[in-house]
């Protein structure tokens, strides 16, 4: 069964030394970042104007953040007690957001330029309504009946099921009018219209591993499904919009986000038109935010492996770049790499030197 990303990022910070320990390499030495603002919860999304001010979320706290520069940050919209805030992105002068209730209830909403606030889109009812991978088939689909029933279910979820009905948006672009959601839980990227009409763009695909043994006895599996493929659900944790047209996605492979199974994260490039996509590059550790430079070149975010990597425009692999405490999400502008950082602690909002 899918887990929040929020959710799956809280427990999985018992595993995050491990995963430190595995990726660290010696990246070069680099001038420290510029903080922009510090003690912040959990800020989990931003972006940047050309002239520098930064909009970014506290996600737990169910805050929109505004930074201009030489300034402080204040808040620039709140939402009710126990309703995240994140998936944050602006676009000639409106700012984008997504809202996810303690009930489940999921919404877009916009602060216009005059700081009003409207709600653009019911995500939750779309999802409860159309459910668009519905279809998918997850986990393993030809276990023996007695390997199934000894299936620990409480633990790593059941041993099949198709696309249940769960929201979760946690990034958005727009692009040519078109406000792109990446919905975390729905496994899909939604595209809403300026009229508020929300369609599915791309159901993304299921993410197989086979289950070795390692990999069996460090998430509870049972050794009859050593061999099997198991197909997790995909994850979208970001979407920015590209110079070629196409939506770039940052994407967790479900499961475990420690190298338990591998570092199986991965950038995707997917058509907005067709809803196809391919893989830009894999390989990664808990990739949650990604930035697209005008060059082409792709910098992700990697929250538990401690660093932000790069994916030089026209390469297929991830390179160094920086290593920084839990990034969170990562955007592009003015010819630099700004970040959120330490993101599950007393989270930062940074600018990275040219």
């Amino acid at each position: 069964m899918h887990r929040s990303v929020i959710a799956m990022a809280s427990l999985a910070l018992v595993s995050a030394p491990l995963a430190v320990s595995s990726v660290a390499t010696a990246e070069p030495a680099a001038s420290p970042p510029t903080v922009i603002a510090r003690g912040q919860v959990a800020p989990l999304s931003l972006d940047v104007t050309p002239r520098g001010t930064v909009w970014y979320s506290q996600n737990f706290a169910g805050l929109l953040m505004k930074a201009r520069p030489g300034r402080e940050a204040r808040v620039a919209a709140g939402t009710k007690r126990g309703t995240e805030l994140g998936a944050v992105s602006v676009h000639r002068g409106v700012v984008s957001f997504a809202t996810t209730g303690s009930e489940g209830r999921t919404a877009l909403k916009e602060r216009r330029r005059d700081g009003s606030i409207h709600t653009v889109a019911n995500l939750s009812r779309f999802e409860r309504t159309q459910n668009p991978d519905g279809g998918a088939d997850y986990g393993i689909g030809d276990l023996d009946p007695s390997c199934v029933d000894d299936w620990p279910v409480d633990q790593a979820g059941p041993p099949s099921y198709t696309g249940i009905v769960e929201s979760h948006p946690y990034a958005t672009v727009t692009m040519q009018g078109t406000r792109y959601v990446a919905d975390a839980a729905a496994n899909a990227i939604l595209a809403v219209s300026e009229s508020g009409t929300v369609n599915a763009a791309a159901v993304l695909p299921p993410q197989p591993v086979e289950i070795t043994a390692e990999g069996a006895a460090a998430t509870g599996i049972p050794e009859c499904a050593v061999g099997h493929t198991y197909a997790f659900e995909p994850v979208p944790t970001d979407v920015e919009r590209g110079g070629d047209g196409m939506l770039y996605v940052s994407l967790l492979p479900g499961g475990p986000e420690d190298p338990s199974l591998g570092a199986r994260a991965s950038v995707l490039r997917v058509d907005p038109d067709t809803g196809t996509s391919e893989v830009v590059a894999g390989g990664l550790l808990s990739a949650t935010g990604l930035a697209v430079a005008r060059n082409g070149d792709i910098y992700v975010a990697e929250l538990f492996g401690n660093r932000i990597r790069k994916i030089a425009a026209g390469e297929d692999q991830a390179g160094r770049w920086r290593r920084t405490s839990m990034p969170g999400d990562v955007e592009f502008a003015d010819g630099r790499v700004w970040a959120t950082r330490k993101v599950l602690a007393s989270g930062q909002v940074v600018r990275f030197p040219r």
